[in-house]
């Protein structure tokens, strides 16, 4: 049975008009134990981290193909966003809806409409609480896939279908050339 977090994103998903695949299997808390489940699943599969910075007033969300490595002092320099740590949990489910082990871009959808809510110095100017970066490997990935908020289970959509979703969310992304070798 889908968790209320899958079923919440899957129904904005639909209530959205992005089409997609959900595959349900059980909780994933590494990339190693996730590739065992994705191994027939046809998509670029990601590995995210969601960041903060030194004042914690800024939130970062990063993407990038699972079989690449990314320390975190490549990860300041490639941002320029100054020092950064990995956000707490009470942090990931206030920005995100989610909880370690299911950091997923669809955790964006839970940064829309925010601004009513929201500290006005976690605001960036375009109201959302969180920026996007994405590996440059993603910009060319047929089918991607994410947790739906919930790492038990892994969705699946079209490259077409996520450009609508990051353009639904409306906050601000940016590509990355995050270097490593990726297993598309």
């Amino acid at each position: 049975m889908a968790s209320e977090k899958i079923e919440r994103t899957l129904a904005w998903l639909d209530a959205h008009g992005i089409e997609y695949q959900v595959h349900y299997h059980p909780p994933l808390f590494t990339i190693e134990e996730a590739l065992a489940y994705w191994k027939d699943i046809d998509s670029t599969h990601c590995k995210n981290l969601f960041m903060r910075n030194h004042k914690g007033n800024r939130h970062y969300l990063v993407s990038f193909e699972c079989h690449k490595s990314l320390d975190i002092h490549s990860l300041e320099h490639m941002l320029h966003q100054g020092k950064l740590s990995f956000a707490s949990p009470e942090r990931m489910d206030r920005c995100l809806g989610v909880c370690p082990g299911s950091v997923c871009a669809f955790g964006l959808i839970n940064d829309i409409g925010i601004e009513a809510t929201a500290d006005p110095k976690e605001l960036f100017d375009n109201g959302h609480r969180v920026k996007y970066f994405l590996d440059s490997d993603l910009r060319d990935a047929r089918k991607i896939s994410f947790h739906p908020c919930d790492n038990t289970a892994s969705v699946v959509v079209s490259n077409e279908m996520f450009m609508k979703f990051l353009s639904l969310w409306g906050g601000e992304y940016e590509w990355l050339d995050i270097p490593g070798q990726s297993d598309r």
